[in-house]
């Protein structure tokens, strides 16, 4: 009952205010004109009752022949880069329409649509925005909400026009001109016997041709042979896999917003990603969030997206720490894979996973964030140094760091690999690395435990 009472309450006296007073100054009007039967209380309750006609006269008409239209340059884009948006309402009546307030919807951060705008007869106006999206995620845009009201704000309406659509901001992909990685053994054959759909020097057989493969790969001389047509297929070059490790447990990260050790982790994974994507090696990612996400080694760009697209919404929300990772992962890798490992833990249990895959002659680089630098323990550069001693090498992050000056290619018994340079600041633009609009974020492959 006293639920009732309040949202009544709301309703009458927060919500339709001004609607309440015209009421009651109608009805005591009428009430004091008929009980004195003085003219001026029944003509202003009259006019009272006249205005209220009018007012909701007015507030049907706003909505009639509206349409608000949108556009967006893209909808995938690199943290630090702009988005277009051109909006346009138009009148397609002879009413015309005043105070009009136009809103879209958005969890953007930064992203502020709002405008107000009075149109006359079959009339139109038109805005562009620009918002320069400044954090990685996935985000929500839309719908457009248009208000409207009487001039006493008697019977404000709302109106929405078109729907829900989703923006996807990259983390920053810095080139990395001077990082590099132990190179890996290949396989005793030298080559991996892996089928592609990429066109490479390899080729491996033929195979019945299916609509919408290429006129180039078609093997004529076997399709005049066999009176069918048939086309090439193929295998990868030979090269060794990498894998990027990203450690996304809750304990090993800290910091909110721009400033949390999660965004220069996740803008190193990036990084390194770009970098072996364009050198056209494999690169595959794993880390364990709210579940395990793997994406297997591929080339080009759409897996460049995929992996951008999982990186995009990685947070550190995860409770498996980066040693049960490796430890119940390690079946993956072999002497033909460098293991990439981005982490901040200082606990000794990953260092023997590390030394661990070393033994069994995987190739390691770990990218060591200093949670010292971020107000947290500290620790890491005396964990670099044992990592260091196991011959590998390590890259020490510290908060600030602009990550080509502290992503360096490094030898073992370097101190380079240990000593990160002093903080750097980075330039005020970032290079594009284009839009991935094809690109889905990968299925996870399992569950560690």
């Amino acid at each position: 009952m006293r639920r009732r009472l309040r949202a009544l309450w709301r309703l009458l006296f927060v919500r339709r205010r001004s609607l309440t007073i015209v009421i009651v100054l109608t009805i005591v009007s009428f009430a004091v004109g008929f009980t004195s039967n003085y003219w001026l209380p029944l003509r202003l309750g009259y006019t009272l009752l006249f205005g209220l006609g009018l007012a909701i006269l007015w507030s049907w008409s706003a909505g009639l022949g509206l349409r608000v239209r949108m556009s967006r340059s893209r909808d995938r884009v690199q943290a630090g880069e702009l988005i277009i948006e051109r909006f346009e309402v138009i009148n397609e009546t002879a009413i015309p329409k005043l105070w009009l307030e136009l809103e879209e919807q958005s969890e953007l951060p930064g992203h502020r649509a709002k405008f107000v705008a009075s149109l006359g007869r079959r009339g139109r106006r038109s805005w562009r925005l620009e918002t320069v999206c400044r954090r990685r995620g996935l985000y929500d845009l839309g719908p457009i909400i248009v208000r409207s009201s009487d001039p006493f704000d008697i019977f404000p309406r709302e109106f929405r026009f078109g729907t829900r659509r989703s923006l996807v901001v990259y983390p920053q992909a810095l080139d990395l001109p001077r990082y590099s990685v132990p190179p890996a053994n290949l396989p005793g054959e030298g080559r991996f016997r892996r089928r592609t759909h990429y066109v490479t020097p390899n080729a491996a057989g033929i195979r019945d041709y299916e609509p919408g493969d290429s006129v180039n790969r078609i093997h004529w001389k076997s399709s005049l042979r066999t009176g069918s047509l048939k086309v090439k297929t193929f295998e990868l070059d030979p090269a060794s896999h990498l894998w990027i490790v990203l450690d996304l447990s809750s304990a090993e990260h800290i910091g909110e917003g721009d400033d949390a050790s999660i965004e220069t982790a996740v803008a190193a994974a990036a990084s390194v990603a770009r970098l072996f994507i364009h050198q056209n090696r494999s690169v595959g990612l794993m880390m364990f969030g709210e579940r395990l996400d793997v994406i297997e080694p591929d080339r080009g760009s759409q897996h460049f997206g995929r992996i951008l697209e999982a990186l995009a919404v990685a947070q550190p929300v995860g409770n498996v720490p980066v040693a049960t990772l490796l430890y119940q992962q390690s079946r993956r890798w072999g002497r033909h894979t460098t293991v990439i490992v981005v982490t901040g833990s200082t606990d000794p249990r990953w260092q023997g996973a590390i030394r661990s895959l070393t033994l069994r002659g995987v190739k390691s680089a770990v990218a060591m964030l200093d949670l010292a630098s971020w107000g947290g323990r500290s620790g890491a550069p005396a964990t670099a140094a044992e990592l260091q001693a196991l011959g590998v090498q390590v890259n020490l992050i510290r908060k600030d760091d602009y990550l080509p000056a502290v992503m360096i290619g490094t030898t073992p018994g370097s101190s380079a690999a240990v000593m990160a340079p002093e903080p750097t600041m980075a330039p005020s633009s970032s290079g594009s690395i284009g839009a991935y609009e094809e690109a889905q974020p990968a299925a996870p492959a399992g569950t560690a435990r």
